[in-house]
């Protein structure tokens, strides 16, 4: 018969030590079992708040990963006035603007003209040198000058504007020979049409040539 170990009375006898688990000595030299992994508290999970009632500590989150690449903005969305700004600078939607207004007024059937004759003829009285032909081919001049400036700013092959002007004009001259017995077609109006478009090609030219110009660095 084992003779059992003496211990004082009211006391606790200690916990037998789990299989497996480390055994570090206590103060009176006794071993002591490690605590379990269950009787540990977890660490916080990283970037996330602790907020404990008995603790009061929040843990501070994780700064974001140096890899990870930060969100860009989003950009605004255009309002109606931007988009409708930035439609008007578009040179393509002015040259389908313009293209819309040429047409209408090579297939009227009547000369655009035809209810400004008392206009006309003050102006002829007060300078008479701005007689009816003249102010008719200045007339014709401006009207092909938005051409010339557009496919100037669209086109890359500028050499193309003067053979489109000339086709357009020819076209127009054409059809109102063929198809409207009040309009009178002439050769002047097509002189006049490419004089128009190759002064707009030039009014391109020149701005732009003055824009570089300013941009060059100073000679030293």
């Amino acid at each position: 018969m084992n003779a059992q170990p003496n211990t004082p009375a009211g006391s606790i006898p200690p916990r037998p030590p789990l299989p497996g688990a480390p055994v570090v000595p206590g103060a009176s030299g006794a071993p002591v079992p490690a605590p379990a992994a269950a009787d540990v508290p977890a660490p916080a999970a990283a970037g996330r708040h602790i907020n404990s009632g008995r603790l009061g500590v929040a843990a501070a989150p994780v700064a974001r990963h140096p890899s990870i690449p930060p969100r860009p903005p989003r950009p605004a969305p255009l309002t109606r006035p931007s988009r409708l700004r930035s439609a008007v600078r578009n040179p393509r939607v002015l040259l389908a603007a313009y293209l819309v207004v040429l047409t209408l007024i090579a297939v009227w059937p009547v000369p655009v003209d035809s209810g400004a004759g008392g206009l006309l003829r003050r102006i002829t009285r007060v300078f008479p040198f701005a007689t009816y032909a003249r102010i008719e081919f200045g007339a014709n001049i401006l009207l092909f000058v938005p051409l010339g400036i557009l496919l100037a700013l669209i086109l890359r092959q500028r050499y193309l504007i003067l053979p489109i002007a000339l086709v357009s004009t020819v076209a127009i001259e054409s059809f109102q020979a063929l198809m409207l017995d009040k309009r009178t077609p002439s050769v002047m109006d097509i002189i006049a049409n490419l004089t128009g478009a190759a002064l707009g090609l030039l009014i391109v030219a020149f701005v732009q040539w003055r824009r570089g110009r300013g941009r060059a660095p100073a000679a030293p």
